[in-house]
C-alpha cells in the first residue's frame, strides 16, 4: 500500500480528522539508519503523529520539526515535515531492541523512557519559529502528542499511533488518526466520541488487519457521518544539500573554520537524516573563511 494521509471532517465539521499510512516511510527510516525493532517503533509513530500534525496546522512552504528527548535508552528522536506530505527523521541510538512486553508488543515506552519533553517548532516564515514544548507523560507518544496538543495548542484532541512487524523485524504497516474536537462541537457529539474512543479497537491491530485510513476514520464516526476532504501523498525524502552544508559551515566561528583549514586541510559533514556525506577541501574552506571575516 502507498503512503497517504485522509483529511476529513466529520459530524458537519464538529470534528477534524486525520489518518496515515505511513509504512514505506519508515521502511525508508529504518533501511537509512539501521534501526532495530524498539528504535523502529519509536521513530516510526514520531513520523505519523509528525506528517498528520504537518497537515492538520501547517501550509504552502511552513515547516515543523518534532524533538522527543526521554531518559531511556533511543536518546533523541527529531522528525522534520511539511504540508507537502513530506517527513525525514533519525532517532540518537537507532540499535535499541527489547523482547516483546506483557502485552506482546513492542514496548516502546522502554525505549524513549517516561522522563523527558516533547517539542514542536513550527516556521511559518515570519522573523522566528514557535516552540511549543511539554514534559512526557507516557513515552507512548500517543498519549505525549495528545498532551501537546492539548496544552500546548489548546486543542482537546486524540492521537493513535502503531507500528507492527514480524517476527524478523520486517515493518508490516505503520500509521494512525489524529482526532480533533473544533470550536463549535456539541456536548452530544464529544460526548460520543470519547465514549467511541474508550472502546476503540487498538491501532496496531487494525492495522496488523491492512485497514486503510478511510476505514480506521469510519470506524471512528460512521461512514455517514465523515465528509473526506483530501488524501495528500506522504514520502520520506531529505532535502539535505552541499550548499545547505556550507551555509551551516560559515556560520560557525571563523576561528574554528581557521582550525580545520590549518590542521584538517578540510572538512566531512554527515547528513543525520539521510546519511549522504559531503566533503569540503582546503580552498572551498578557505572561501568560507574568507566571507566570515569580510
Amino acid at each position: 500500500m502507498k503512503d497517504y494521509l485522509v483529511k476529513s471532517l466529520a459530524y458537519e465539521g464538529q470534528l477534524r480528522i486525520y489518518a496515515v499510512e505511513s509504512g514505506q516511510a519508515v521502511r525508508e527510516a529504518q533501511r537509512i539508519h539501521n534501526t532495530w525493532s524498539a528504535a523502529t517503533a519509536a521513530l516510526g509513530r514520531a513520523i505519523a503523529a509528525t506528517a498528520m500534525l504537518s497537515a492538520a496546522s501547517l501550509k504552502d512552504s511552513e515547516k515543523m520539526t518534532v524533538k522527543i528527548m526521554g531518559d531511556g535508552p533511543a536518546g533523541a528522536i527529531v522528525v522534520d515535515g511539511n504540508a507537502q506530505g513530506t517527513v525525514k527523521g533519525y532517532i540518537q541510538n537507532p540499535h535499541v531492541h527489547f523482547p516483546l512486553n506483557g502485552k506482546k508488543k513492542i514496548d516502546v515506552r522502554d525505549a524513549i523512557g517516561s522522563k523527558g519533553f516533547l517539542a514542536v517548532t513550527k516556521d511559518l516564515g515570519l522573523k522566528a519559529p514557535f516552540t511549543g514544548q511539554v514534559p512526557l507523560v507516557s513515552g507512548e507518544l500517543g498519549e505525549d502528542f495528545t498532551y501537546y496538543l492539548a496544552k500546548s495548542e489548546q486543542i482537546p484532541s486524540a492521537v493513535g499511533l502503531a507500528v507492527t512487524m514480524d517476527e524478523h523485524d520486517i515493518i508490516e504497516m505503520a500509521g494512525g488518526f489524529l482526532v480533533q474536537v473544533m470550536p463549535q462541537a456539541k456536548e452530544d457529539v464529544i460526548s460520543k466520541m470519547e465514549t467511541k474512543l474508550a472502546s476503540f479497537p487498538s491501532i496496531s491491530g487494525m492495522m496488523a488487519q491492512k485497514r486503510t485510513p478511510e476505514e480506521i476514520i469510519y470506524e471512528l464516526c460512521g461512514r455517514d457521518n465523515v465528509n473526506i476532504l483530501e488524501r495528500l501523498p506522504i514520502s520520506y525524502h531529505c532535502d539535505c544539500s552541499k550548499k545547505r552544508f556550507a551555509r551551516s559551515l560559515a556560520s560557525i566561528a571563523p576561528k574554528d573554520l581557521k582550525e580545520m583549514i590549518e590542521k584538517d586541510h578540510g572538512a566531512e559533514a554527515t547528513c543525520r537524516f539521510c546519511g549522504e556525506k559531503y566533503h569540503f577541501d582546503e580552498n572551498e574552506l578557505k572561501d568560507l573563511y574568507a566571507r566570515a571575516i569580510g
